[in-house]
Formats: C-alpha cells, sequence, structure tokens
C-alpha cells in the first residue's frame, strides 16, 4: 500500500519525504480545501515533484473546492502548468472540475476527493467510468462496506481510505457551522472548526443555559476524536486498499514526523501487528483521543466532550547537519544543557535513542546554557551520527 502524507508547505513536504511517505498531497494558493496552510508557490510545487520525483515518491495536488462558476476563473492555465511540471494526480471534489480537468488537461491523473461522499459501488462505478485513476472514499464506510465497493470496482482503479487524523462532523467534510458563525467557507477552503469550539444552548423560552452534555450515545454534531487505523493496516490490505492517507495539512512538521514515522514502521511490519513502541509514537503528537470512527460499526464512540488535544512529548529541535561528533540543530523549544533529548529518526539505529544535552554553542560561536532563541542554529555534541531532517524531542 502506498503511505500517503500530507504537505501543508515545503518544510512539511521535506520532512514527510524524510520520515518514509510514498507520496504527499499538497495545493497551491487557490483551489485547495486549506486554504489557511502554508500551501506552495508554482516555483515550489515544481520543486517538489522534481524532489519526489528524484526519489521515485509522487506528488499530488489538491483541487477539491465545490466549485462556483466564478472558482473556474484561473483554472485553465492552472492545469496546464500541474501538468507541466509532471504532478501524478490532482484530487477532485466538483464533477464540473472533473469534466473541466478532461478538456482543458486530459493528460492529468485524476483522483476523486472524499468531498464527493463516495458511499456505494454505484456511485464508484460512475466515477471510474469517467475516467478517473483513483476513489478517495467516504469516511462513513465500514471496513465491510470498503471491501464491497472494492469488489464492484474495476481492478484498474485505485482506492484510497483515511487511516488517520481529524475526523469532520459533517458527512464527508460537507460543513456549515464555518460559514454561518465566521462567513468562511470549510468547502472553498477557509473553515475555521468551529465544530471544536465549546458550546452552550438554551431553549427559547427559557433565559438559563445549559452546557452540551455526552450521553452514551456521545455528543452528536460537535467534537469527533481523531482517527487511528495503525492497528488495523492489514484488514486495509487484505481487502484491496491501494492507498493508505493521514490526514493533516494544517498540521506541524512534528506531527507530520512522528505520525508517518509511525505509519511507515508499521506498513513495512505487515502481516505483523506494530510493535507497542509504534504504538506509543502516536500518542507523541498532538491529538485528540482516538477511535477507530466507521471502520468497524462503532460511530457512536466517535465523538467526544473534551475538545482539546493532548501530547506527551515536545518538539525541540530539527537536525539540519551533523558531522564528527557535532550536530547541528535549529532551534524549535528551548532546551538547556542538561537536558535529555530523544531522536526521532528513519534510522532504525538511532529511533527513539536518548542523549544527554552537555553543551550549547549558539550561532555566535558563544557557549550558552540554554537554546532560547527560535530557529536559531547551534550546535551540540551528540555521540549518534543524526541524519538532516530528524528530529529531537524531549
Amino acid at each position: 500500500m502506498e503511505l500517503l502524507a500530507p504537505a501543508g508547505n515545503f518544510e512539511k513536504f521535506l520532512t514527510a519525504l524524510h520520515f518514509g511517505a510514498d507520496a504527499v498531497y499538497l495545493a497551491g494558493g487557490k483551489f485547495g480545501l486549506r486554504a489557511f496552510a502554508g500551501n506552495f508557490t508554482e516555483e515550489e510545487m515544481e520543486k517538489a515533484v522534481k524532489i519526489a520525483h528524484s526519489q521515485n515518491k509522487r506528488v499530488h495536488v489538491t483541487l477539491n473546492i465545490i466549485a462556483k462558476d466564478k472558482d473556474f476563473e484561473g483554472l485553465e492555465e492552472y492545469l496546464k502548468f500541474l501538468q507541466k511540471i509532471g504532478v501524478d494526480a490532482v484530487i477532485v471534489a466538483d464533477i464540473g472540475i472533473l469534466a473541466f480537468i478532461r478538456e482543458k488537461a486530459p493528460k492529468l491523473n485524476v483522483h476523486v476527493s472524499t468531498q464527493a461522499n463516495i458511499i456505494n459501488s454505484y456511485s464508484a462505478k460512475l466515477m471510474a467510468s469517467l475516467g478517473v485513476k483513483r476513489l478517495i472514499l467516504a469516511r462513513e464506510l465500514s471496513l465491510e462496506e470498503v471491501k464491497e465497493i472494492r469488489q464492484k470496482t474495476p481492478s484498474n482503479i485505485e482506492i484510497e481510505v483515511f487511516v488517520h487524523g481529524a475526523m469532520c462532523m459533517a458527512y464527508s467534510g460537507r460543513c456549515l457551522l464555518s460559514n454561518y458563525l465566521t462567513g468562511r467557507d470549510s468547502n472553498h477552503g477557509e473553515c475555521v472548526q468551529a465544530c471544536r469550539w465549546k458550546y452552550m444552548v438554551r431553549e427559547v423560552n427559557r433565559e438559563d443555559e445549559m452546557e452540551v452534555q455526552e450521553d452514551e450515545r456521545g455528543s452528536y454534531i460537535f467534537n469527533s476524536k481523531d482517527l487511528n487505523m495503525i492497528e488495523y493496516l492489514g484488514l486495509l490490505k487484505e481487502i484491496g486498499v491501494d492507498s493508505v492517507k493521514i490526514e493533516g495539512r494544517m498540521k506541524s512538521p512534528y506531527y507530520v514526523a512522528t505520525v508517518v514515522n509511525a505509519y511507515r514502521r508499521a506498513i513495512d511490519m505487515l502481516p505483523k501487528k506494530p510493535t507497542k513502541e509504534i504504538l506509543e509514537e502516536l500518542e507523541k503528537a498532538s491529538h485528540r483521543r482516538y477511535t477507530t470512527g466507521f471502520y468497524f460499526g462503532d460511530e457512536e464512540k466517535q465523538y467526544t466532550l473534551d475538545s482539546m488535544p493532548v501530547q506527551n512529548s515536545e518538539f525541540v529541535a530539527v537536525v539540519t547537519k551533523c558531522e564528527n561528533g557535532i550536530a547541528e540543530l535549529e532551534m524549535r523549544n528551548k532546551f538547556s544543557v542538561g537536558d535529555t533529548l530523544e531522536i526521532l529518526s528513519p534510522d532504525a539505529n538511532i529511533f527513539n535513542k536518548k542523549f544527554k544535552i552537555e553543551k550549547i554553542t549558539n550561532s555566535a560561536g558563544i557557549e550558552v546554557e540554554s537554546a532560547k532563541v527560535v530557529q536559531e542554529k547551534v550546535t551540540v555534541p551528540c555521540k549518534f551520527n543524526l541524519q538532516v531532517g530528524d528530529i529531537l524531542r524531549r
């Protein structure tokens, strides 16, 4: 199976590749559903495609807005640019945009977005007949329903499913809360995740308010737990899933590194189950409490009163160089002499190894007690052969 990772900006793109993604999905400044991610300029996108292809990896570009007529302005030129630089696929939700692509840029591979709400084999076969390469199934499906769609869909059509990350409270991401409360259109990439806010409700004839509370079935439309299917990748592979997708273009580089690293290791272990060490990795990145979503028919367990994220480790620095026992680090959170840091690396020989900070030299060549300036490059002695792009955490 392909491991498909989010790349909200160029740093996250490099992070995803470093930690083992087979492919990334990203967006330009328009037409994608994460308008507040850093996203990519055309120059960055062209550079990303070249880097990915040099490593035999792939780049998928999101064009998954639900479009109005005015949104097609500039789309033809953008499609021709994507076709020219050789992106591996575009991700589309709107059938009008799909038709437009077929007419204006027929060489582009099209993946149908989860926003297209494919939840049955009839929809799947119709999309297949329109010449798409891949179907990204809706997240409301059970494992058995995914299996049935796979069996009834032409074998040359790839199937992709989400396995990790935030779950939208609305049907396959088609939400209007953000529009109503802030004027920011979630279906044009401007979602403010209003479902995560804390709400009070009041009956119209009463003056007092009461907090929205959870009963034995959940808290309904409000907060969703985060999806986590790392223990069931073998089942997905068995039923013919071609690509497993991690949500998170708005998440931090540390989140991308931690989650991609864990899923890469778990996939490489198949058919064995992931180890306890790998499962614990997913507790180290910021997340809401985990669920398997709809895959096993336990959707009532998806919802949670507490929308606050949790994590049990902190991103401290990223490695920019390591030679002759000296590591150059770009600081992200304060660390000091005497701290013990843990290594997050795709290299199994140093993954999760720890070392104590014995000395810190700042960018001016002065020995200091603490690294305090965000993104300042400092050097520390390190007995491990760290790689550029490795992460240190506490």
